[in-house]
C-alpha cells in the first residue's frame, strides 16, 4: 500500500514549490538552490534512498506516483535526474551523494571510456544533452575492458550549454582524461543498459503525469469557454477530440503502471520498452488535440498549457524515441516468432531471448551487450 503521507507531502510541497517565479526562472534554465533546499528539508530528495543508507526507502509504486506528481506540476528541479543517480550509486555501493547529481547519457548511442592508470580512473568521451549537465556533477557507467563502471564526474569547466524544447538544460559536456569523483568496481552494479531502462521508465512515468494535466486543463477550458451561446464541451466535434486525448492517456497510464508493477517483481525490459514507446507516440496527438480545442490561449505563455505539452515533446526523445523502441519490440518479437509470442506475454517473470545494447537501442542477435 502507498505511503498516503509522503504523496500527500509530495503534491503539497510540488504545489509550493512550482510558483511563478521558479517556473520564470526555470524557462531560463536556472536552477534554485533556495527551492531545491526546500525539497531537501522535506526528505523528498531521499525518497528512493534505502533506510539503510539514511533514506526513506519508498516502493517502487510510491517513486512512480512521486515522478508523476513531478510530471503534472512541471517541476522546474532535477529530482528524477536525482533518483535515476541514487539507483546507480546504490547499485554499485557507493555512498549517497552530499549533493545533487544527474545522470547520463539520456540519448542513445553514447558511452565514455574509463582507464585506470596507478589506481585512478580517468574517463575520455562526449556526451550530449545532459540533463543540468552545467549545474550537476554527473553519474554515468562508463566502458572498461573488465565491464561497466559506475563513476561520478565533476561537470567539466567547459560546457556547450543547450536546452530542450522545454527550456530544461541539455547540455554537451566532454571529459578529456577526467579524474573521477567517485567509482566502483567493473562490473559491480549496473549496467549502461540497465541506468538507460531506469531512465526510460522514469520518463515515461513523468509523460503520463503531463499529460493527465494536459488532459484536466483541456476539459476545463472546454467546459467554461462560450462559443455561439454555449460551451465549447457541448460541441460533438469537440467531444469526440476529447474523447480521442482521454483514451490516449488512458492508454498510457495502463503501459506505465505496468511497466511499474514489472519492474517491482524483477527485470522489465519489455514493459518499459513497450511504456516508453506506447507514451512517445501518444505525444503528438495528445498535444495536437489540447492546443487545437484551446485555440490561441493555449499558445500564450501566461497560461500553464505549454509547460506540460513542451515537456512531453522533449521527453519522448530522451531515453529512446518511440521509433527506436518500436525497432527493438519488433525485432524481439521476431525472434519469439509466431508460436513463441503468446507464451512469452503470458509469462511475466521471462524476457526476450535477444540482448539489448541500450546505448544504441538496438537488436544484438549475435553477440550479447558488453556495456
Amino acid at each position: 500500500m502507498m505511503d498516503n503521507l509522503l504523496l500527500n507531502t509530495a503534491t503539497r510541497v510540488f504545489s509550493d514549490i512550482c510558483t511563478p517565479a521558479l517556473k520564470e526562472a526555470g524557462e531560463e534554465g536556472h536552477f534554485s538552490t533556495e527551492a531545491w533546499a526546500l525539497l531537501v528539508e522535506t526528505g523528498l530528495v531521499l525518497a528512493n534512498t534505502s533506510e539503510d543508507r539514511g533514506g526513506v526507502g519508498a516502493s517502487a509504486y510510491e517513486m512512480a506516483e512521486i515522478l508523476r506528481i513531478a510530471g503534472s506540476q512541471a517541476l522546474p528541479l532535477p529530482l528524477p535526474e536525482v533518483f535515476l543517480a541514487e539507483t546507480a550509486l546504490s547499485a554499485a555501493g557507493l555512498p549517497p551523494a552530499e549533493t545533487p547529481l544527474t545522470v547520463a547519457p539520456a540519448i542513445a548511442g553514447e558511452r565514455l571510456e574509463a582507464v585506470c592508470h596507478n589506481g585512478a580512473w580517468t574517463v575520455r568521451g562526449t556526451l550530449h544533452m545532459v540533463p543540468w549537465g552545467r549545474h550537476l556533477d554527473i553519474v554515468t557507467i562508463a566502458a572498461t575492458c573488465d565491464g561497466p563502471l559506475t563513476v561520478v564526474l565533476r561537470r567539466p569547466a567547459e560546457i556547450k550549454a543547450g536546452m530542450n524544447l522545454a527550456n530544461e538544460p541539455r547540455d554537451r559536456v566532454t571529459f578529456m582524461g577526467a579524474e573521477v569523483l567517485a567509482a566502483g568496481e567493473p562490473g559491480k552494479g549496473l549496467s549502461a543498459t540497465q541506468l538507460y531502462l531506469a531512465g526510460a521508465l522514469a520518463r515515461s512515468v513523468q509523460t503520463v503525469g503531463a499529460m493527465e494535466r494536459i488532459r484536466d486543463l483541456t476539459v476545463e477550458y472546454a467546459q467554461a469557454r462560450q462559443q455561439f451561446g454555449r460551451p465549447l464541451a457541448k460541441f460533438q466535434a469537440v467531444q469526440q477530440q476529447i474523447a480521442v486525448l482521454a483514451s490516449q492517456v488512458a492508454a498510457c497510464q495502463a503501459a506505465v503502471d505496468g511497466a511499474v508493477e514489472a519492474s517491482a517483481a524483477g527485470p522489465a525490459t519489455f514493459e518499459i520498452a513497450a511504456a516508453k514507446a506506447v507514451t512517445g507516440e501518444a505525444t503528438g496527438t495528445v498535444a495536437a488535440i489540447a492546443h487545437q480545442i484551446h485555440g490561441a490561449m493555449g499558445f500564450t505563455h501566461e497560461y500553464p498549457l505549454h509547460l506540460n505539452t513542451r515537456r512531453i515533446w522533449s521527453w519522448r526523445e530522451e531515453f529512446g524515441t518511440e521509433a527506436e523502441w518500436q525497432r527493438w519490440i519488433g525485432r524481439n518479437m521476431k525472434a519469439l516468432g509466431g508460436a513463441g509470442i503468446w507464451p512469452f506475454l503470458s509469462a511475466k517473470a521471462k524476457n526476450p531471448p535477444v540482448e539489448i545494447d541500450a546505448q544504441a537501442t538496438c537488436v544484438q542477435a549475435s553477440a550479447p551487450c558488453v556495456i
